[in-house]
């Protein structure tokens, strides 16, 4: 262990396996430690024997719920954008050739009490139950301007410039209802809050760009993907491309104690006595908790069922997103299924989760409107985290520090975080223009 590195990374979730797999790929000689013994950090997957040991002390699961090994429970359950940023990064990284994926069947909004499914389209909106008959055509309009819409062509902009306008003032313009608003804004555009509204139309635009063409790739039900086994499949997939390009990889690492130098910058790592050299350390935030601030809470349910959601036309994969305001909150809640047709949970068993993020010192009772809406279940657990994000200067002490993971059920806010850190790291842009035909994988149905 006594070498010098480029880089140690520390912490082997999903945010830190990424960014080892591209500074390995990059050529940076990189020592990835974890003071646990397995793999995933924060973001692992537990079969479960390992779910009733963290949740309920020692007591083994109930026979009739199947063998312990059919099961892979993610602590933090996210679906992929079909077209989104993981799925570019796992091209560009070639990690696919790991892994196999299979479509989420639906894709759901909850409003005025009841669940129907998204529609992302002009033709979808025309046929959507949401809307009433005069709403449906101004919906479409909407639907078709931003279809049509170019940034590199001014004349499908029809005069407005979307770096200026607001989204409320674009929304505006065809007289869509708050009702409207909200599917549009949390469902398609997955915004967390109201905050966008006031912000340059432009980003919403592409997000549901990006909804609509992720929704066309497999003519499936969804806009998203996931993959077989679970989310713990993807860390490991990012650890076996660093070891594949020369990245040093060490389990069950005690301490992990980070050193700094006279100047207050990083200049290695101490484990067992022995210390790795480093010019830069990668870690998420419980390596240096001196360095991070806490900025909320997440609390989620973990449920195992026996059934498809009802009213998801009877999904065996779903996402469900409640808007803040149907809710009166002021951050949406998340409602994520999957089952044993993406290997999860034994046949005929269901894994829901229902995330959050807490504002209130009774967080569980928070997440009942969307336990509400799973019908019968045959075990529930609750499990509550701090977030944490860093607070350092990474240009004076070479530290870079992950955020901790959100209540979101997609993963584009985790990609955005690893893509900026990557930039801060290395000084460069990860280029994402990528054949997206390269993840046939998720094609095998």
């Amino acid at each position: 262990m006594d070498e010098e590195y480029d880089v140690i990374v520390l912490g082997t979730g999903l945010k830190e396996c990424i960014l080892s797999g591209l500074l390995s790929v990059d050529g940076l000689k990189v020592l990835h430690m974890d003071r646990n013994d397995y793999y995933g950090g924060d973001s692992t997957s537990l079969n479960l024997n390992q779910l009733w040991k963290r949740f309920r002390g020692e007591d083994k699961p109930p026979a009739h719920l199947g063998a312990s090994r059919d099961y892979n429970v993610d602590m933090v359950p996210k679906f992929m954008m079909a077209n989104g940023t993981l799925v570019r990064t796992l091209i560009h990284t070639d990690v696919t050739k790991y892994l196999s994926f299979k479509a989420v069947d639906g894709s759901y909004v909850f409003s005025k009490g009841k669940i129907y499914k998204v529609p992302a389209t002009d033709m979808e909106a025309l046929k959507s139950p949401l809307m009433g008959l005069f709403e449906k055509r101004r919906a479409r309009n909407f639907f078709i301007y931003v279809q049509d819409y170019n940034e590199a062509d001014p004349r499908t902009h029809q005069g407005l410039d979307l770096t200026r306008v607001t989204t409320r003032e674009l929304i505006a313009k065809y007289g869509l209802s708050d009702d409207t608003v909200d599917f549009v804004g949390h469902a398609l555009a997955l915004h967390r809050d109201d905050r966008y509204l006031d912000e340059p139309a432009l980003d919403t635009v592409k997000r549901m760009k990006l909804y609509a063409e992720s929704l066309a790739r497999f003519q499936g039900g969804s806009p998203y993907i996931y993959p077989l086994y679970g989310l713990g499949e993807l860390p490991q997939g990012f650890a076996r491309l660093s070891a594949v390009y020369g990245g040093t990889y060490m389990l069950n690492k005690p301490e992990c104690k980070v050193e700094f130098d006279m100047e207050g910058k990083v200049c290695g790592v101490t484990s067992e006595g022995e210390t790795a050299k480093c010019k830069k350390v990668v870690c998420d935030p419980s390596y240096l908790q001196n360095k991070v601030r806490k900025i909320g809470r997440v609390v989620r349910a973990i449920v195992i069922m026996s059934h498809p959601i009802p009213n998801t036309n009877e999904s065996h994969s779903v996402q469900i997103i409640l808007p803040q305001k149907q809710l009166g909150r002021r951050s949406d809640m998340y409602v994520f299924c999957c089952s044993y047709t993406h290997n999860v949970a034994p046949r005929g068993k269901f894994i829901a989760f229902v995330s959050a993020e807490a504002e209130t010192d009774n967080p569980q009772s928070e997440l009942q409107p969307g336990i509400d809406l799973l019908g019968s279940v045959d075990e529930i657990f609750y499990d509550i985290y701090d977030r944490y994000e860093p607070v350092n200067e990474p240009s004076l002490d070479n530290c870079f520090v992950s955020m901790s993971y959100d209540a979101t059920t997609h993963f584009e806010t985790t990609v955005t975080d690893v893509l900026n850190m990557y930039t801060m790291i290395t000084g460069k842009t990860l280029d994402l223009s990528v054949d997206l035909s390269a993840a046939s994988a998720a094609e095998e149905y």
